[in-house]
Parts: structure tokens; C-alpha cells; sequence
């Protein structure tokens, strides 16, 4: 189990405002406490409201204060209306401010100790799981905190730690993949509340109610992957998909593949063990995980057959040293930063909107 809790999380930049002196002279007060940081990838409203949360939380904006306008934060940062006004609308949704007509927005409360606690579980630590963490954490923002936990895919575990959870949490974030026992996880997660549930990477079917997602369409992903490098493929007369026997690995791949396959008349066999799979010309091989990839290409070094040409390779989730092995390896890749930060968006904008991510075919020399 890892634990990790994050706030506030301050961001370093560069902000660069060109006023002519008499407007700078004249601007309202609480604008030193407040910036942007225009090289930040962070939204713009965001980085507004949480500039606000950390001022009162430093004790330089108090209760009952007058904020500027929605017109001057747009003149003195150089931003659109509408994002000052969704600034301050998210601060309105979660109870810091509050607006009157005439009057203008003003602090309603400066209590941000509850702010955006989040139960952060993943099914396993990997290189594109990080890439989630660290696209999720940064764009949370300031005054956010996450308790992060690894399950490792045991289903048992998974529903130990969600009874445990405890209820103060603002959201749970869950990303459900289990190598057994997962038929019954719609059960465990439908014991959170669902305005504060998040699905992350794969729905999963039995959840009751209204509850964010952000996800990936397998199915569709990888048939329409496979479509897209028909011309490829055309040379091969054999499609091998390798799936361990024993694997977490969603069953809508094997669905898209078989799909996929049997469209375009292409024979093909699903492969659990490659390391006792001979290699053939005319077959190209699919693989979702990564040792089993450099069991496939030791395999294929050990013949005279060359890769691109006699045999093809696919491999799943994009890294930098597959544009490199054997000058260059085809990838099916989802966007992995994309999905940290459209889960911290659906937090931040208290959304339960469902968003699939979409996914990449990369072409290169394997194939």
C-alpha cells in the first residue's frame, strides 16, 4: 500500500503583466496576493482559484472581502470574461464565495481544510500508470490532497480498501482491473456514493446511478487500431494475439481482435505462453505485455527472418524505447496524460460526465 497526500501544490513560473503605471498605481489591492503563471499548462480559472483559496488560506483575503470585478481580473491578467467568471464559479460551487447582484462576488467562507480529499487506487505501479498520477496530481492544483493505494489486482484487497475508505473523502477515484473475482467489483463500488465516484481507464457494467468516467473503448480501440494498418498487415496471412493465461487485461480486446480478424479473413490464434510459441513467417504477433515482448523479439533474433517483412509485431502502450528497438516497434497507445488530467477536470468542475479517451496507432519498421 502507498500513501501519499499532496497540498497545497504550488506551481513555479514566470507572470509577465505590461500595465501602463497610472492603471498599476490604481489597481485594487488584493491583486498582489493574486497571478497566473502564463507558462503553466494549467487552466487559467484554475490557476485564479486556487491564487484566491491560497490567499485566504494565508490570511491575506478574509471573510466577507469584496473581490474585483469580472471585468477588471479579464483587463489586469489578460484573460477572456468567461474564464475569470468560470474562476469564480467554481469557487461558488464549492462554498467560498458568493455573489450578490450590484454587489459583486465576496468571501463567504475561508474554512478550505475540507477542500478536494481524494481516494486515489490504482490496480498496479507501472511507467504509464505514473504518467496518469502525475497529469491527475498537477492538474488538481492547490489544497488538494491524495491518498494514493495500490491492489495489485487482487480483487479481495481492492474490496478491503474501499470498505476502509472511510467516508470523508470528496471523491474516490477507482481504476478497477483484477485477475479474478471481478464480476462481483460492481458490488464494491457501488457502496460509494456516486457523486463522488470517478471510473478511471474501463467502465464496468452494474454501476447504479450518476458517477464520472474517464475510459477506454477496447473493443472499438484496438478494431479500429488493426483496420487503420490493414495495408500492413495485408502481407501476413496470421494474426497471434499474446495474452498470458493468468491476466487483468480487459476481454473486450480479445473480442475487438477476434472481431477484427474474422472481418478481414485473417487466421489467428490467441498465444499464452510466447516463449513456447515457434515463429513462422507470414504471422505478425500482437502483445500487451511488455516481458512478453522481449521474449517475442529474442525469438525472432534467433531466426533469419526479418522483422517488418517476414513477421510483424504490435505492441501495446507506447514507450520511448519502442521507437527505437529494431528501428522501431508499432505501437496501439492510448493518451495516459490526457487521462490523469481529464479525471482531475472532472473533480475540479465537479462533473459526472463520462469522456473516453481516445486511442494512437503508431506505424513503424515492425510491421
Amino acid at each position: 500500500m502507498y500513501r501519499h497526500a499532496f497540498g497545497p501544490y504550488r506551481k513555479q513560473g514566470i507572470c509577465v503583466c505590461l500595465k501602463p503605471v497610472a492603471t498599476i498605481m490604481k489597481k485594487k489591492p488584493v491583486f498582489q496576493h493574486l497571478s497566473i503563471d502564463y507558462y503553466s499548462a494549467t487552466p487559467k480559472y484554475l490557476q485564479l482559484a486556487n491564487s484566491i483559496m491560497k490567499a485566504i488560506a494565508e490570511g491575506r483575503i478574509h471573510k466577507d472581502d469584496i473581490l474585483p470585478s469580472i471585468n477588471e481580473l479579464s483587463f489586469e491578467f489578460e484573460i477572456a470574461r468567461d474564464t475569470a467568471e468560470k474562476g469564480y464559479k467554481y469557487l461558488k460551487n464549492i462554498g467560498v464565495l458568493s455573489s450578490v447582484p450590484g454587489k459583486g462576488y465576496f468571501v463567504l467562507d475561508t474554512n478550505l481544510k475540507q477542500q478536494r480529499k481524494i481516494f486515489l487506487l490504482f490496480n498496479k505501479l507501472s511507467p504509464h500508470k505514473k504518467i496518469i498520477y502525475d497529469a491527475f496530481v498537477k492538474t488538481l492544483g492547490e489544497l488538494a490532497s491524495v491518498d494514493f493505494y495500490i491492489y495489485n489486482n487482487d480483487f479481495d484487497f481492492f474490496t478491503r480498501l474501499i470498505q476502509n475508505a472511510g467516508k470523508d473523502y470528496t471523491h474516490y477515484v477507482i481504476i478497477p482491473h483484477f485477475l479474478d473475482g471481478g464480476e462481483n467489483a460492481h458490488d464494491v463500488i457501488n457502496l460509494i456514493p456516486k457523486e463522488k465516484l470517478i471510473l478511471l481507464d474501463k467502465l464496468v457494467p452494474g454501476i447504479a446511478g450518476q458517477y464520472g468516467a474517464v475510459y477506454e473503448n477496447f473493443e472499438k480501440d484496438i478494431y479500429s487500431a488493426l483496420e487503420q494498418a490493414l495495408p500492413q498487415l495485408s502481407k501476413y496471412h496470421t494474426i497471434k494475439i499474446i495474452v498470458p493465461f493468468y491476466t487483468y487485461h480487459p476481454g473486450e480486446i480479445l473480442k475487438g481482435f477476434t472481431r477484427f480478424c474474422q472481418q478481414y479473413a485473417f487466421n489467428y490464434k490467441l498465444v499464452h505462453n510466447i516463449a513456447n510459441e515457434p515463429i513462422k513467417e507470414g504471422e505478425a504477433y500482437i502483445n500487451l505485455m511488455e516481458d512478453d515482448l522481449v521474449t517475442l523479439i529474442e525469438k525472432i533474433l534467433a531466426t533469419k527472418m526479418k522483422l517488418g517483412k517476414h513477421v510483424g509485431v504490435i505492441s501495446y502502450n507506447e514507450t520511448p524505447l519502442k521507437k527505437i528497438i529494431l528501428n522501431g516497434i508499432t505501437t496501439i497507445s492510448t493518451d495516459f496524460e490526457m487521462m490523469g488530467r481529464k479525471t482531475a477536470e472532472l473533480i475540479l468542475e465537479q462533473s459526472v460526465q463520462h469522456v473516453e479517451i481516445p486511442f494512437s496507432l503508431t506505424l513503424r519498421n515492425s510491421l
